[in-house]
């Protein structure tokens, strides 16, 4: 879920410590110069909401389109660009462990939230400019001349985001519970509240909105696919969201940065395992527990604070799991919904948009699973434990994939037979105006005038072809290509020509003009161009949207004619104009068609069941797991166990990244399968993991250690005084001797 890392970040001391912290002047908040409040709320938490909002949005924007950005921009393949999106959400979820670490021990988390987020802008900023394709697009062609530039640009931009977004996370929340007072515990809950409602509503508005602003045309020299804009105005609302945190400046209470407890943590594990290991001798008494050899040094409340949190820990080991199948919904998924068909009559779903899916059921499954599911299963007697729902979480992702794997197997039949690197496809349009037999390689078939093959024909690198009964030709093929070769006759004797192009993803609708006029014409369609196409030759390919598209055809004598053509999502056309095409108002009937790559036939909507069972896993495993987290763990020690939940989100996007790469399946749908096997198998290890696992009541022991504190002292100073007195009567002794020798010395 987007939104319940942050709130567990703010910080509870237990009462004994309240007290004493409180004795700190150091440790006060500082109070803003200006406390308005209203209706019992400060102020300055209006700030803060608009500022998390904005951020959220502008995170959840760039996300969203990350993944086709690499693909259709950087011109990656499908696995590089799953690695690199998410070895940058690991990332995202590394750096909050740096970031608490900063605002606790040096800046505060006022100054750290304005530091890293003008690192985050400027991040932002950096991807909008390096999606500009006209800065190196010197011969003005669309595609950028210097890749290297924009690609570093990218990397540059996305480091800085992961650095920002994770840095900041840890401290916002926090810091919006610090504007309050200690007898505003009612009014603290409701303002987390509304802090989770403009997280959800920032990261369902961006991905809605991000992807209809990258499906725009802009450009100067050419229109593209408008990823400046999808990138720019997230940045422009990264820039909104520091203003506004800036201006409340005044208001806000600031506390102090006073030492950051997961230090506390490492230092008190690290000394246990040197002091264990300089006393490994058989001859020294051991101890209960490993963690009991850092009793030299930190006293034994904190270590059993930490003894309980790491019983937890070792619980989230399996975790990182579920992760990295939850995170694929942006790379895997994403790319999956563009080999589909996102026509739903009222509307067009682009392929980013279907994330929308997973925050608009989370609103619909929270209160479904709170106020129906739960009080179902309690009635029944069943004792649903929250480890028991974590567990049934993971499986319900489990299925999630075998789903996926359902529908991409549906998609698969539906795909073309692109050649692989070693070999080559071609099919043939017949421009001559009678029918012609040809015989290339194996295959031999007859066309029709103006017509052209149905499916493409695959060869090696080279085949012979014969025209009639011509003389016969070596073609030799680009491999991993498909070719389109057109049969013209010019003086009486036929010749062929090729035109190659390297495979296309199935999710581009890209149509190509073949003139066979007797002059140059010009064809347009909305801002599109096709360029000036000399007579017996091809255009280039130009990307068509999905739906109605109108093409204006103009020859060298000014007349027009206009046909138009529906298409659908990832359809592909050779459009040929004959020689006897006549400039009337609608030249439609005279245009001819050959269809290259079939429209996607398989609807978006399948993808829903899979996000169903994603999104009802991710509310029984994400929020009952960081409930279970923070009943389990002590009262100081929260954020530690929110520093260990968001590094199991972070090893869950690594372990994509080494599957992505190390696995070598040939087919999509056996991933899928792969990973849902991975984590059945790992949810097998948490149940048992689970069975054997005994609650506790960290409350309660706090209170039991807190009891027992008076009676260490009284030992301790008891201890004090024997020695003391011990100490005095060496002293007297000594002193004695010293008399006794200095008499006999004078006598």
């Amino acid at each position: 879920m987007k939104s319940l890392c942050n709130k567990s970040l703010l910080p509870r001391l237990p009462t004994g410590q309240k007290d004493s912290l409180a004795k700190d002047d150091r440790l006060k908040p500082k109070p803003g110069r200006w406390r308005v409040t209203i209706f019992g709320y400060p102020l300055s938490i209006f700030f803060i909401v608009v500022n998390e909002f904005c951020e959220r949005f502008s995170y959840y924007g760039m996300r969203a389109v990350l993944v086709l950005y690499f693909k259709y921009f950087l011109k990656w393949d499908d696995d590089f660009s799953t690695t690199i999106y998410h070895t940058f959400v690991a990332l995202c979820y590394l750096s909050p462990i740096l970031g608490a670490i900063i605002a606790d021990s040096w800046l505060g988390k006022f100054k750290t939230i304005v530091y890293l987020s003008i690192v985050y802008t400027a991040g932002q900023v950096i991807m909008a400019v390096g999606a500009i394709n006209d800065i190196t697009d010197g011969n003005k062609d669309g595609t950028p001349d210097n890749m290297t530039f924009h690609i570093a640009l990218s990397m540059v931009g996305l480091l800085l985001i992961a650095l920002g977004t994770g840095g900041i996370k840890p401290c916002v929340a926090a810091f919006g519970g610090d504007q309050f007072n200690d007898d505003q515990e009612k009014q603290r809950s409701t303002f987390f509240s509304i802090f989770y409602l403009s997280i959800n509503a920032g990261s369902l508005l961006s991905t809605i909105i991000t992807p209809i602003l990258r499906a725009q045309k802009c450009g100067i020299h050419t229109q593209q696919q408008c990823y400046p804009l999808a990138f720019g105005v997230p940045a422009a609302l990264m820039v909104v969201s520091l203003i506004v945190f800036i201006v409340g400046s005044g208001m806000y209470n600031k506390t102090a940065p006073s030492g950051n407890i997961m230090v506390k943590v490492c230092k008190c594990i690290f000394f246990a395992i040197m002091n264990r290991f300089h006393n490994r001798s058989s001859q020294i008494p051991k101890r209960e527990h490993w963690l009991d050899w850092a009793e030299e040094k930190y006293d034994k409340l904190l270590i059993a604070q930490v003894k309980m949190v790491l019983k937890v820990l070792f619980l989230y080991i399996p975790l990182p799991m579920f992760w990295a199948l939850f995170d694929q919904q942006g790379s895997r998924w994403t790319l999956q919904a563009t080999t589909m068909d996102g026509n739903f009559g009222l509307m067009v779903i682009q392929p980013d948009q279907m994330q929308t899916v997973n925050p608009i059921l989370i609103l619909i499954m929270v209160p479904v699973m709170d106020f129906i599911i739960y009080p179902l299963i309690s009635k029944c007697k069943l004792n649903f434990t929250p480890l028991r729902k974590i567990t049934v979480g993971m499986f319900l992702a489990g299925l999630a994939f075998v789903a996926a794997a359902l529908v991409q197997l549906q998609i698969d039949a539906t795909l073309p037979d692109f050649p692989s690197s070693t070999e080559q496809q071609a099919k043939f349009i017949n421009m001559v105006n009678r029918p012609i037999n040809i015989t290339a390689g194996k295959y031999a078939f007859q066309l029709q005038a103006l017509q052209g093959n149905k499916e493409y024909n695959r060869y090696d690198l080279s085949f012979d072809l014969t025209i009639d009964s011509g003389s016969t030709e070596t073609i030799r093929l680009p491999g991993g290509t498909r070719n389109t070769i057109v049969i013209v006759e010019e003086a009486d004797r036929m010749t062929n020509i090729k035109v190659s192009i390297k495979v296309r993803s199935k999710s581009k609708s890209n149509h190509i003009f073949f003139n066979g006029f007797g002059m140059t014409l010009n064809i347009t369609v909305g801002e599109e161009g096709f360029g000036n196409i000399v007579s017996k030759n091809m255009s280039t390919y130009v990307d068509v949207p999905q739906g109605t598209a109108k093409f204006v055809i103009k020859n060298a004598a000014g007349s027009t004619c206009v046909f138009k053509r529906e298409f659908g999502f990832g359809s592909s056309y050779t459009f040929i104009i004959p020689p006897n095409v006549t400039f009337e108002e609608n030249c439609e009937p005279h245009i001819k068609e050959v269809e290259d790559i079939k429209a996607n036939s398989i609807h978006m909507a399948w993808q829903i069941p899979q996000y169903f069972l994603m999104t009802s896993g991710e509310v029984v495993f994400s929020v009952t797991g960081l409930e279970f987290s923070y009943s389990q763990a002590p009262s100081n020690m929260k954020a530690v166990l929110q520093a260990g939940w968001l590094l199991t989100v972070a090893v869950g996007n690594i372990i994509v990244l080494i599957v992505a790469e190390a696995a070598t399946l040939p087919d999509q749908w056996a991933e899928y399968v792969l990973f849902a096997a991975l984590l059945v198998l790992v949810c097998i290890i948490f149940a048992i993991m689970a069975y054997f696992y005994t609650y506790i009541d960290p409350v309660k022991i706090e209170a039991d250690f807190a009891n027992l504190e008076p009676e260490d002292e009284k030992k301790k100073n008891l201890e004090m005084t024997k020695k003391d007195m011990v100490e005095n009567h060496d002293e007297k002794k000594r002193r004695s001797s010293n008399e006794g020798k200095i008499v006999q010395t004078n006598f």
